[in-house]
């Protein structure tokens, strides 16, 4: 979807910068990221630390897209975001590739194995290290 499809559609509205957001965003990432790393990666913990690592990095995609002027309410609509705004492709791609793995552990009941997982998070840790150094 593009970005006028997500603005046509009420998917996306222009807003303010709120400071105090971002912020609690951006920490509410973090723990994330801190709760991410306490949990032992099993079988039992793997697809639940990708739903958790691929939240963190939602969420500072949400804070970015507020310091933009941007309220998102889609997860597709961030790769527009991404491509279209930010003028970042290659993110784009790479967060599109997590949020529909995501979207398979979530509501396709998609199975992670320990070694899967071991390449998926630092993949998505590598995200959102580049989008944190977008602020």
């Amino acid at each position: 979807m593009d970005w006028k499809s997500c603005q046509n559609n009420r998917l996306i509205k222009a807003v303010q910068k709120d400071e105090p957001l971002i912020s609690s965003l951006q920490q509410g990432s973090e723990k994330k990221l801190k709760t991410n790393k306490l949990l032992p990666l099993t079988e039992v913990t793997a697809a639940t630390k990708i739903s958790i690592i691929y939240d963190a990095l939602r969420e500072l995609l949400e804070a970015l897209a507020l310091e933009k002027g941007y309220k998102v309410y889609n997860h597709e609509c961030y790769c527009s975001f991404l491509r279209e705004i930010m003028k970042e492709d290659v993110l784009a791609e790479e967060f599109d590739k997590w949020r529909k793995l995501r979207n398979s552990i979530n509501y396709y009941g998609k199975e992670i194995y320990v070694e899967e997982a071991k390449i998926v998070l630092p993949e998505i840790e590598k995200l959102i290290e580049k989008v944190k150094k977008m602020f």
